[in-house]
């Protein structure tokens, strides 16, 4: 899955593809990167960013989810609204991928319809809420315990088809301990629920203490995100979200054929 951030503010991209054509250009190349699925996400959920409206969430993503659906690309839209949801589903989107699970809208369930839903891991009600206190370890079988909670708050059809995603990163800060339990625990998180897994450890805090990396480059995290990505796919992620897909897909390919 590639990362595709329609926003100015996201922690490592915010920016460069804030205008539509720019972002439609980048997941395009993604796509020949070896992206399988493009995410498109209209707000940034770092702990520095700034909440939007969902008429601007919606003013970012969709023209950028008509145009790539046209093209043939199988999209997700990255939103913890249902109105956005609802709207990129409409358009053609096939996943919706919720960081929240549905905690930061309670009609998301409802505005799943045909979609695959990918249902993450944090704890409360707002972004803010969610980095207020990171201090305290969130062990893997805690993440399934609150997931299956989730789960179960879905309906029959959305949850049989859904994918669960124990949420680097989010609330869970920089430890390196907490967040590599829960992508070598993946497997296992997988098999607990019963749903395949999504990992998105791509450049996230955590990455700089695990590697002992300072002001490190886009490349430098790149090439991290590779390594706890293939303990991830070993341990038995589905699927990985990553920025570089490129590098990644020549990494799961030597994997795969060793």
């Amino acid at each position: 899955m590639g990362v595709v951030n329609v926003t100015p503010d996201s922690f490592s991209d915010g920016g460069r593809f804030s205008d539509p054509d720019q972002a439609v250009a980048h997941a395009l190349q993604l796509v020949s990167d070896g992206a399988d699925i493009v995410d498109i996400g209209g707000e940034a959920t770092n702990p520095r960013a700034e909440a939007v409206s969902a008429t601007e969430e919606l003013a970012r993503v969709l023209p950028v989810v008509e145009k790539l659906v046209a093209a043939g690309v199988t999209v997700s839209i990255d939103t913890t609204k249902a109105a956005v949801a609802r709207a990129a589903v409409a358009a053609g989107a096939r996943y919706i991928n919720d960081v929240s699970g549905g905690l930061f809208d309670p009609d998301m369930a409802a505005a799943i319809g045909g979609a695959t839903y990918i249902c993450g891991h944090l704890r409360g009600r707002t972004l803010r809420e969610v980095f207020v206190d990171e201090s305290r370890p969130v062990g893997w079988t805690e993440v399934a315990k609150e997931l299956r909670v989730r789960l179960s708050e879905l309906p029959a059809g959305a949850r049989s088809r859904a994918w669960v995603d124990p949420g680097i990163g989010f609330g869970k800060g920089s430890d390196p301990r907490t967040n590599l339990e829960l992508l070598v625990r993946a497997g296992d998180l997988g098999r607990v629920l019963g749903a395949p897994v999504v990992v998105g450890p791509s450049r996230k805090r955590f990455l700089h203490k695990l590697f002992g990396l300072t002001n490190p480059t886009d490349a430098e995290l790149d090439e991290a995100t590779v390594r706890v990505s293939l303990e991830a796919v070993r341990a038995g992620a589905r699927m990985v979200r990553v920025h570089n897909v490129a590098l990644l897909r020549t990494a799961l390919t030597a994997y795969n054929n060793k």
